[in-house]
């Protein structure tokens, strides 16, 4: 992979209008050696995470396996709370290299996205300019060569040294790599969707004053979707696809046990338990992993070492955030319960 590039001179900058300009070496196709021993097999990334916290089944190891080899994004699509954007987090950690987040809302523009220029630093360049036009154009000669002298300067007022890099430029140019999470894609307008594609497919970007961007070293590319709008089948084709659903129990347990290691056995058993009952129910919203583990804290923190109706009953807003959902389960807390405790049981 080809070292990073010193800065360009300023020189470099005063091109024919129109032509395209490289600002980086295109990225080789291949895996540095720094992650060959990291993304070496499935089990390899799987046993990984885990040592970060982060439990995954093989189906995400094998896509953060694929995407990392292949060098494509990965498209992460699930209900809201399972653990996408935790994914790119860890992944940012287990590889060693930053990672930068794009939140995505409805109105997001590529000056908040991509780049934008520093006014506030061309106003004031452009007063430099003012106060010594006399200096700079004291040996032209006539309109023409005052002109030619002027257009110089007007290609160093649209330069690098006047761009406020956002989170994708910021991507694209990281020396040493770097993890780019674009969350909740789905959010975002369809426009700003089609001005993704040349990113996703290329890893490159075109600023019409400077010419085209390419990456430095080709980011590791999540973007993550709640589903709450259809992707275009533009964006889908340049991504791999990987739909996060709610765990299993056991897989779940594993979960709780790594985030919140201190709680008891038993416990972990029970409220996995319960959860997984609730999400079988029909709710305005199932309680997430996220949520999950924030109940197993809580339950932690009252000193309980089992479920019962009375506690349940209590927390019950801490997994649940609609009145008519916790109502809905109230009505059915002490089956649940006791089906808990009888899942202990069997454990046991």
């Amino acid at each position: 992979m080809p070292g990073p590039l010193r800065a360009q001179s300023l020189a470099r900058l005063h091109r024919v209008p129109g032509a395209p300009v490289h600002l980086s070496p295109p990225t080789e196709i291949g895996m540095e050696a720094k992650y060959q021993e990291r993304l070496s097999s499935i089990e390899r990334i799987q046993e990984g995470f885990a040592e970060l916290n982060y439990i995954c089944s093989r189906p995400i190891a094998t896509a953060i396996y694929v995407s990392c080899h292949l060098g494509k994004p990965l498209l992460v699509e699930g209900p809201a709370g399972v653990g996408k954007t935790e994914l790119a987090n860890a992944t940012s950690e287990y590889l060693g290299v930053p990672m930068i987040r794009m939140q995505c809302y409805e109105g997001l523009d590529e000056s908040k996205a991509l780049y934008e220029w520093k006014y506030a630093k061309q106003l004031l360049y452009t007063q430099i300019l003012k106060d010594k036009i006399g200096d700079v154009l004291s040996d032209a000669h006539g309109l023409a060569e005052s002109m030619e002298q002027l257009h110089r300067f007007s290609d160093i007022f649209f330069s690098e040294q006047f761009l406020e890099p956002r989170p994708l430029l910021k991507a694209l140019t990281a020396e040493e790599g770097a993890v780019l999470l674009i969350d909740e894609i789905d959010k975002s307008d369809h426009e700003f969707e089609a001005f993704l594609l040349e990113i996703l497919s290329e890893f490159q970007i075109s600023i019409p004053e400077i010419g085209t961007v390419k990456a430095k070293k080709r980011p590791f590319v999540f973007l993550t979707s709640n589903n709450t709008r259809e992707m275009s089948d533009a964006l889908k084709r340049r991504c791999l696809h990987l739909f996060v659903p709610f765990p299993d129990a056991k897989l779940e347990q594993r979960i709780i046990k790594a985030r919140v290691p201190a709680i008891p056995d038993s416990l972990k058993v029970q409220l996995v338990d319960f959860v997984q009952q609730v999400r079988e129910m029909d709710l305005k919203k199932q309680p997430s992993v996220s949520e999950t583990i924030d109940w197993a804290r809580v339950l932690l923190l009252l000193h309980a070492t089992s479920l019962d109706a009375d506690v349940v009953r209590e927390t019950l807003n801490v997994f649940l955030k609609f009145e008519e959902d916790i109502h809905a389960v109230d009505q059915q807390l002490y089956e649940f319960t006791r089906h808990a405790q009888k899942a202990d049981a069997r454990v046991a």
